[in-house]
């Protein structure tokens, strides 16, 4: 896959087959169109390219709402994108100046005399251009003008929910990472830096890497003990990952991510950890001292193995 971070970079291509969206998570009803895409350019003998938006736009509409967060970094965006077989990835800087952009100006600029775009493919209910004046009906209308064609995705459902990445956000807040995780297609995860703790967890024998998420837009799930996966130096191993204010030792103070790896004693202060969560155990708990704690993480751990032993059986 090509990225290009300008679009002045992109030089056409034969018979573009081209999606744009802000594809945050990546999720299934993404990864339909995607397909979609890739189908339309094998029939056409075209190339797929997939026009996406840095910073999020709602950053820039909105940049004293604190309360977004987003599903993926820009660089997990970029692997999963790849990993969905896309040919060429323009990400066009968002701008207050770009959102003004009227719906025929993104049509006639961007579409076709920047990218040259033949064939059009658009999920259900997409909206583009100034307000979100731009709509499936404007593409129809503008496509003959211009020369391309418009095919619409319709609403992707799982059990009769219509997929989308505000529900999956919600999903995750609620702590609900195995409907999260079927909606994306994929298990949510977490990377960042093990960063010094306060080194609690070695005295009650389960020792924790506390990890730092750079990016403060990155969605963290709900408070809790959680049955996670953790991929250190490109090995798998199995984990419970707690993510909340450590009310038995700290009070409530600080909102801290700790993984507990099991069958692991190495030093890893420094390393990245990419942590993927398979389901949550339970609501974390203020115990009234540090034995009972433990004998929780016991039952945690517990809980742990035999997840693992239903998804390995």
């Amino acid at each position: 896959m090509k990225v290009y971070n300008d679009i002045t970079q992109f030089k056409g291509v034969k018979t573009p087959v081209v999606t744009s969206g802000t594809f945050d998570g990546v999720h299934v009803g993404h990864q339909r169109i995607i397909q979609r895409l890739n189908e339309i350019a094998v029939q056409a003998g075209g190339e797929t390219v997939l026009l996406t938006f840095y910073p999020h736009p709602r950053m820039v509409l909105f940049p004293d709402d604190n309360e977004l967060k987003l599903l993926n970094t820009q660089e997990e965006k970029v692997r999963l994108l790849e990993k969905q077989g896309v040919d060429h990835l323009i990400i066009y800087p968002f701008t207050k100046k770009f959102s003004r952009l009227s719906s025929v100006n993104f049509i006639r600029d961007i579409l076709v005399n920047n990218i040259g775009t033949k064939k059009l493919v658009i999920g259900y209910n997409h909206h583009f251009g100034r307000n979100r004046e731009g709509s499936f009906e404007h593409m129809k209308e503008y496509g003959p003008v211009y020369g391309f064609d418009v095919e619409e995705i319709p609403a992707q459902d799982i059990d009769n929910v219509e997929i989308s990445s505000t529900k999956i956000r919600k999903a995750l807040l609620a702590g609900d990472v195995r409907t999260a995780n079927v909606f994306l297609g994929y298990s949510y995860a977490l990377t960042g830096k093990v960063i010094k703790g306060r080194q609690l967890g070695r005295t009650l024998g389960y020792p924790t890497a506390n990890l730092g998420i750079p990016d403060k837009y990155k969605l963290i799930p709900a408070n809790g003990i959680y049955v996670v996966e953790v991929n250190h130096g490109n090995k798998i191993y199995k984990g419970m990952m707690s993510i909340g204010l450590n009310p038995t030792v700290n009070n409530g103070k600080d909102r801290t991510i700790e993984v507990n790896i099991l069958d692991f004693d190495k030093d890893i202060y420094g390393d990245d950890l990419t942590v993927s969560f398979i389901e949550r155990i339970r609501d974390e708990e203020k115990f009234e001292n540090l034995e009972k704690l433990k004998l929780q993480l016991g039952k945690d751990k517990q809980h742990t193995l035999k997840t693992f032993a239903k998804l390995n059986s």
